[in-house]
């Protein structure tokens, strides 16, 4: 049962990155936006992470019958997830959101120099959580400078996917109980907040009267 949830919940966290990825991408073809290209491949890589991981539960519970999913095919789905958070928290045109600070950008590149093989999940869930949490703190500022809703939601899903990955590096510590799950439904709850300003995009090319 729990394995059928681990399965379920990460495929909806799959399809969820890969529709916000969609419209995004979309939008960015509409009106040729950087933002909304990074935004796009943000969502496609959290999406593909999440997919990632429902297979590697799905291949564990059909073929390998261990119990748990593969490490291998477990870093894979959350270094994908956080190549998604870095773009969504650092990319260069969302500067509206997040202000630059050489200091935070510097720590994506931490894995490189201090990953040892045994403890690369526990420092990958590491950097997702502290991308994350600089990310909301800054995005709470931001809205409240200037009261926008679109940053309000923006800051909540970034708490959110933090909170998310919080719970999740608990689960990865005690993997007899449900803190994974819920982990999923949280971060799954962060994605779709920060992809609500992106639903407001346009979806049709913008035309201009000739008249004008």
């Amino acid at each position: 049962m729990e394995f059928f949830l681990e399965i379920s919940l990460n495929s909806i966290g799959f399809l969820v990155g890969i529709i916000i990825g969609t419209i995004s991408y979309i939008g960015f073809k509409n009106t040729a936006s950087p933002t909304l290209f990074r935004l796009s491949i943000a969502f496609f890589a959290i999406g593909i992470g999440f997919g990632i991981l429902a297979v590697g539960f799905i291949l564990d519970d059909m073929i390998f019958e261990t119990g748990d999913i593969n490490t291998g095919i477990s870093m894979l789905g959350i270094t994908s997830q956080v190549v998604g958070y870095w773009f969504i928290a650092f990319s260069h045109t969302i500067k509206t959101f997040f202000p630059k600070s050489r200091y935070f950008r510097s720590i994506g590149a931490l894995p490189l120099f201090l990953v040892s093989f045994g403890y690369v999940e526990t420092i990958l869930r590491a950097v997702s959580f502290i991308l994350l949490v600089y990310g909301a703190i800054e995005t709470m500022i931001s809205y409240a400078q200037g009261r926008k809703k679109t940053t309000l939601f923006v800051a909540i899903g970034l708490g959110l996917l933090g909170f998310g990955e919080f719970i999740g590096w608990y689960s990865f510590v005690f993997p007899e109980t449900i803190l994974y799950v819920v982990s999923i439904v949280i971060k799954i709850s962060g994605l779709i907040s920060v992809g609500i300003p992106v639903s407001k995009i346009p979806l049709r090319k913008i035309s201009f009267d000739e008249n004008l």
